[in-house]
């Protein structure tokens, strides 16, 4: 066989090895990527030092959502309509005035407060705890001139006791006691104005100048 016949034969050789040997390692290259893009919880987890992920039944919760960052919030508000809502029902409202003026008549310094997150009034170190309360909230808070969370009043409408209500009333309830606040109930069509008034006569303390 001629020389250049045979050179040419090399050539061709090399280079269907070169392509072979390309196209074998792009293909390596992309199903490493994609078991990567799979299993990325695993190396974010290794990465951070936690081997929760040498454990088989530890998986991460497909169904835990993201909170999106701030730029991301906002983008979606602004694509987004808002209206208002009343902060209490006609029932809630009617007990939040007759309260604050009987709470006002007895110590201007004291003031009501109406749907009040237990997280901004309760603190812990237990995390897993305050985790229980920080999105719960009172119907109705007194506090005293310091702004000093003195007393909830939940009101308790009609058909309340449904569901898990008591249960998470009991959560609310005890939450308070631990942190000196103290618990009261309101029930409709039972608490009389009367009964009200009693109430508020002795959880308010007395102004200052008139002790």
């Amino acid at each position: 066989m001629p020389a250049e016949p045979i050179g040419l034969l090399i050539v061709a050789l090399l280079v269907g090895a070169f392509t072979g040997r390309t196209v074998e390692r792009f293909l390596s290259e992309r199903r490493r990527q994609e078991w990567r893009q799979k299993n990325r919880w695993r190396w974010e987890r290794k990465r951070s030092g936690d081997n929760i992920d040498n454990r088989p039944w530890a998986k991460p919760d497909p169904a835990a959502p993201k909170q999106p960052d701030a730029a991301k919030q906002l983008r979606i508000v602004m694509g987004a309509n808002f209206t208002i809502k009343s902060l209490l029902n006609k029932s809630e409202a009617r007990v939040f005035w007759e309260l604050d003026r009987m709470v006002i008549g007895c110590n201007p310094g004291w003031q009501v407060m109406a749907q009040v997150s237990l997280g901004e009034i309760l603190r812990s170190k237990d995390a897993d705890a305050y985790g229980c309360i920080n999105s719960k909230r009172v119907d109705l808070l007194l506090v005293d001139e310091g702004c000093w969370p003195r007393h909830a009043i939940e009101y308790q409408g009609v058909g309340h006791y449904q569901s898990d209500a008591a249960a998470r009333d009991a959560v609310k309830k005890e939450a308070l006691r631990r942190a000196g606040i103290g618990y009261h109930e309101v029930l409709a069509g039972q608490t009389t104005p009367s009964e009200l008034r009693r109430l508020v006569e002795k959880l308010v303390d007395k102004p200052k100048a008139a002790q």
